[in-house]
């Protein structure tokens, strides 16, 4: 009996010894979901064990009550996995698209270009440039047209002078001096107070004009909203879809990070109305521990999100989302232009007093008529 207490317990230590290395590392790359099910499957494994050597396993119904045991156990610990790999079946609308496919010189079809070559070039003292993720395949064309042939890596900030590192931390890194001109939505109101705070003045010169845009999952039977709804949804007012024109179901508002282009736009078409609380979920941080995010937009079928028209129809192509007509009018570019969509506005090329020598004739030849009709041929609306 001790040496059969023994056994167990020096294969429980092995199975522990080469199981804990993996949870741990499961844990470190952010996978916890998997983490019950591995425990679940050590200590299956050491009660397959235990019960091949006990007296119940060897009488007719024994198999069948460890065989539950262990089944039961698999489950329970299948049960943790489960919910992760439910939400992974619906698509993530508004993660990340690759801008690698949109670098200038790469002979990327993506990019818009002119007809004629550029009557402005830049061959020294290139100004370095950053911004939004919408907004990249533009400033590319930008590039691709003015500056010298060269190799411009997206997500190489040490190595190129074109790159796109989201919203927020393109304004910080304006903010630092560490970027010439960046290309973006008007700032929050916590990089306009950091701003303040350094004594630095933002000059924002409007580019082009774009559609900020709600949307919900294509089966969803509601095509269109009122600006009131939609803010009694993200204040919490409305909260299931059968209260405008839906289905009998709980509504689910996704938010996006605090301070990025779009969650700056919405905050500012809500006005001063309370919005309630994002859904967020749990991310691994660098350090391996869990931290509390917001979460990205899953297309479940109650779902609404919101983003920018370019992104979500040009770059993200997702046919499972629909855009949402508001006050009665799509976000499309002819409504656009005529400054019928409500949700209509300007975005900027974003300057902190750099001292580079070419940005001002730079921003010039942007907003000239060469400038803007690459920001038709990429797909936004050019300024007036």
């Amino acid at each position: 009996m001790f040496g059969r207490i023994m056994m167990a317990l020096f294969i429980g230590a092995a199975i522990c010894f080469f199981g804990v290395p993996v949870l741990f590392i499961l844990a470190l790359n952010g996978d916890v979901h998997f983490i019950g099910l591995i425990i679940a499957a050590m200590l299956s494994v050491w009660l397959l064990y235990i019960f091949s050597d006990i007296e119940l396993y060897k009488k007719p119904k024994g198999k069948k009550i460890a065989a539950g045991i262990i089944g039961l156990c698999m489950v329970t610990g299948a049960s943790f996995s489960i919910p992760h790999f439910y939400k992974q079946s619906f698509a993530e609308v508004d993660g990340e698209v690759d801008l690698q496919e949109y670098e200038p010189f790469t002979g990327s079809d993506k990019l818009a270009q002119s007809d004629s070559p550029s009557s402005f070039e830049i061959e020294n003292d290139l100004p370095k440039l950053d911004g939004a993720t919408a907004l990249y395949p533009l400033y590319a064309a930008f590039t691709e047209a003015v500056y010298p042939r060269d190799s411009y890596p997206v997500y190489d900030p040490e190595f190129s002078n074109v790159i796109s590192t989201t919203t927020p931390e393109a304004y910080d890194r304006l903010l630092a001096g560490e970027t010439d001109i960046i290309f973006a939505a008007g700032p929050s109101s916590g990089h306009l107070k950091k701003a303040e705070h350094l004594g630095i003045e933002l000059k924002m010169t409007p580019i082009g004009r774009e559609a900020f845009v709600f949307f919900v999952n294509s089966k969803n039977p509601v095509n269109g909203l009122k600006s009131e709804e939609v803010k009694g949804i993200y204040s919490g007012k409305v909260t299931n879809w059968s209260e405008i024109g839906g289905k009998n179901d709980e509504i689910r508002a996704f938010q996006r990070p605090v301070d990025s282009g779009s969650q700056t736009t919405f905050l500012k078409f809500m006005e001063n109305i309370p919005v309630q609380e994002p859904e967020t979920e749990e991310m691994a941080s660098g350090m391996g521990g869990i931290i509390s995010e917001v979460a990205s937009y899953r297309n479940y079928k109650n779902a609404i999100g919101y983003t920018f028209r370019f992104f979500a129809v040009d770059m993200v192509q997702n046919d499972k989302i629909k855009l949402l007509a508001i006050d009665g009018v799509e976000p499309t570019i002819e409504t656009i232009r005529s400054d019928e969509y409500p949700l209509s506005s300007e975005f900027y090329a974003v300057t902190a007093g750099s001292y580079n020598p070419n940005i001002e004739a730079f921003i010039d030849w942007i907003i000239s008529e060469e400038g803007q009709e690459l920001v038709e041929r990429t797909g936004f609306v050019p300024i007036e």
